[in-house]
């Protein structure tokens, strides 16, 4: 099987001419799309938002599309929820999760009327000598064991940092509402990546079940419930995809089986799909610039791992294109590599791909999200350039490459210029 680029190889030529490779490019056209999508299979709650997760593609071109098409924004970090202020997302429009929260965090997303999701029940002291607390406040939520799906263990909310027991829960609304909050938002993130349309079905259920026990042992009033990420991509061709009209159903079964009959049909849904939103709709666009031939055939990129962190980190897979030739058999086997003095700095190993000769162009596919955004500096290696896929097929500088300038910016060299 084999995934269709969004941009062909003489599209990247004349690309070139201007912006050499490596770069991102993202399809304006196909996001747009893929949010509609989403906002479609989830219309039957009249409080439904997504909250796009700016981690995955902190880019201002690409929060801006997302605003137009009635996106929120989740932040986690001082500078996303500047950067969100920036584009111009206010309020209600922001969600700010994040843990072992600094100050400063707090105190912006409070200023900024952002939707506060606590990670623990400690925050909630901690931001009472910050902050006053808005009438809505929002808890995360850790389950604990593992989390299964068709008897299959698809993560373990055990061991994950995140989160609050049950019985912090509880504690923590009821201390809440001693400090004048009215309202409540629940929150969990309990697998990455599934590729099953009953994942956020169950998670609904898991939430929507705790949602009736808290309002009644806590006589408090749920005002939505935030089913966070998870939903993943077929980065393989071969692996299933998940069909988000079928999620959106399957959310809206357990809403009306358990929320409804509870007198709980005002709660607002709400998600965050940065990666099922983005991912499909980003490449990572290389030139292969050197071949090797010793125990392994090896291509070498002018992209490394600090373009692209996720083969390195987890070994992640993400499907590779030779530009220009689709059409050929896959009949050499290669390891793709960057240039880092790691030996983890490979996009691919024992791929079968078309033969690659010096200068083709490489497509790695579904970078839209976490592909730029976790690039580094290692090395020395710079940062690449952002470009966007307009829908009109012209091609914008979203972030231009990194300079050596850059890199020394934070650097003070004038105890080295007194000579």
């Amino acid at each position: 099987m084999e995934k269709k680029a969004f941009v062909t190889k003489e599209l990247i030529e004349e690309i070139t001419k201007t912006y050499p490779t490596p770069f991102h490019i993202y399809d304006e056209k196909g996001i747009r799309e893929n949010v509609r999508r989403l906002k479609k299979a989830f219309s039957w709650n009249k409080g439904y938002k997504e909250y796009f997760a700016v981690k995955a593609t902190p880019n201002p071109y690409i929060l801006k599309i997302l605003k137009e098409e009635g996106c929120g924004v989740d932040c986690s970090s001082l500078t996303e929820l500047m950067l969100s202020d920036i584009v111009g997302f206010k309020s209600d429009e922001i969600m700010f999760s994040s843990n072992v929260t600094p100050k400063e965090d707090f105190m912006l997303a409070r200023k900024l009327n952002a939707y506060i999701n606590f990670d623990d029940i400690t925050h909630i002291d901690y931001f009472k000598e910050i902050a006053p607390f808005a009438l809505t406040m929002c808890l995360r939520y850790n389950p604990g064991g593992d989390f299964t799906l068709n008897n299959e263990i698809m993560d373990t909310p055990k061991d994950a940092k995140y989160g609050m027991t049950k019985a912090q829960m509880k504690e923590a609304i009821l201390k809440l509402k001693s400090y004048g909050v009215k309202h409540f938002g629940i929150h969990a993130f309990l697998a990455s990546n599934t590729k099953d349309n009953g994942y956020y079905p169950k998670l609904a259920a898991i939430l929507f079940n705790l949602a009736v026990e808290l309002k009644k042992d806590c006589n408090c009033h749920i005002s939505f419930i935030n089913l966070s990420g998870g939903v993943g991509v077929d980065y393989k061709p071969e692996e299933p995809r998940n069909d988000i009209e079928i999620i959106g159903e399957g959310v809206r079964k357990a809403f009306e089986e358990i929320l409804v009959p509870n007198g709980m049909n005002d709660v607002k849904i709400f998600t965050e799909l940065g990666r099922f939103i983005l991912a499909p709709f980003g490449h990572l666009v290389a030139k292969a610039i050197h071949e090797k031939h010793i125990y392994k055939e090896y291509i070498g990129l002018d992209a490394c791992a600090a373009n692209l962190m996720r083969p390195a980190m987890y070994g992640a897979y993400h499907h590779i294109t030779v530009l220009g030739k689709e059409n050929e058999k896959c009949d050499h086997k290669y390891d793709i590599t960057g240039g880092l003095c790691e030996n983890n700095d490979k996009f691919a190993i024992d791929r079968m791909l078309p033969k690659i000769d010096i200068g083709d162009y490489i497509v790695l596919h579904d970078t839209g999200a976490h592909g730029f955004s976790m690039g580094y500096n290692y090395n020395g290696k710079l940062r690449s350039a952002e470009l966007l896929l307009k829908e009109d097929n012209t091609v914008k500088l979203i972030r231009r490459k990194e300079e050596p300038s850059d890199y020394f910016a934070t650097l003070d060299f004038k105890e080295f210029n007194k000579n």
